[in-house]
């Protein structure tokens, strides 16, 4: 099925929702990075939590979210911004852990629990935006709950989750992000956090082919759909010329070292795993451009 966003509000205006399906987008990071289950599963749930927020954002804000939790997989990054755009990577793609007492993938053992979740975003203002909480699961959707209440003073409710195929390819991927209001009934509080308490998990509901719009009506009783984005997507902004400026950024005498050493250069980006490869002939047309 496609990847998809919608965006929704319930109880009057008192509680805004976000549901989002990701499965071709973990795929594509899945692809590009090779990464295992468990470093498909953590990366995934950061990539899904960070597209889900960039929407959140406008014109061309954007932001990165950082997870450094201490574990063997290292840190996870994501880009995302208000265009449904999202780019992300993992230290340690190759992490690979038995199930945890549940017999789930064990992303908290991966992630760690000693570090921080830190969310920088980039509002067009002179100094970005930047939050940051304790790493309190690992787990990822409790973490990025607790961003919401302690950083941005919202209280939310954040579910993210990928499914691993025996084939090590991604089955489905999503997530929704819940935010209550001021204006909220302590009965309407309680009602709404009986639902979730009752809620499956998400990839469950998605795997057996619920739409958004259901789940968020089975939380949210009424809950009006104010946007649908079909055009969310894995993108990331390298290109052959920027690698160049890269390149012409490490001066003439460093350039010079590498045509005397090597002969060439690769450089790898870190985001889409996308090698640019550069010929002794190229280094020496950068070289005179200089």
């Amino acid at each position: 099925m496609q990847d998809y966003l919608i965006r929704a509000t319930a109880y009057e205006g008192k509680v805004r929702a976000f549901a989002v399906r990701t499965t071709g987008i973990v795929e594509e990071l899945r692809r590009r990075h090779q990464t295992t289950p468990t470093a498909t599963a953590a990366l995934g749930r950061t990539a899904t939590a960070a597209l889900m927020m960039g929407i959140m954002l406008k014109g061309e804000e954007k932001l990165t979210v950082q997870v450094k939790g201490g574990g063997p997989i290292g840190q996870i990054v994501a880009d995302s911004n208000a265009h449904g755009e999202v780019r992300g990577y993992v230290d340690n793609p190759a992490v690979d852990l038995p199930l945890n007492q549940i017999g789930k993938l064990d992303v908290a053992g991966a992630v760690g629990t000693d570090g921080f979740l830190y969310v920088i975003k980039d509002l067009g203002l002179k100094e970005p935006y930047r939050g940051s909480i304790p790493i309190v699961s690992g787990e990822l959707g409790e973490d990025f709950t607790y961003y919401f209440a302690k950083s941005e003073q919202t209280p939310s409710a954040v579910a993210l989750g990928v499914l691993v195929d025996v084939d090590y390819t991604v089955k489905t991927a999503g997530g929704f992000i819940i935010q209550l209001l001021p204006g909220l009934t302590d009965d309407e509080i309680s009602q709404i956090e009986k639902e979730l308490a009752a809620l499956p998990s998400i990839t469950s509901l998605l795997d057996r082919g619920d739409r958004l719009e259901d789940i968020l009506a089975t939380l949210l009783p009424g809950a009006e759909v104010l946007e649908r984005r079909d055009d969310i997507r894995f993108q990331c902004k390298c290109s052959r010329e920027r690698v160049e400026q890269t390149l012409i950024s490490l001066g003439r005498d460093e350039l010079q070292q590498i045509v005397e050493e090597d002969g060439k250069a690769e450089i790898v980006c870190h985001f889409c795993n996308e090698a640019y490869r550069f010929s002794g002939e190229d280094l020496e047309a950068i070289l005179k451009s200089i």
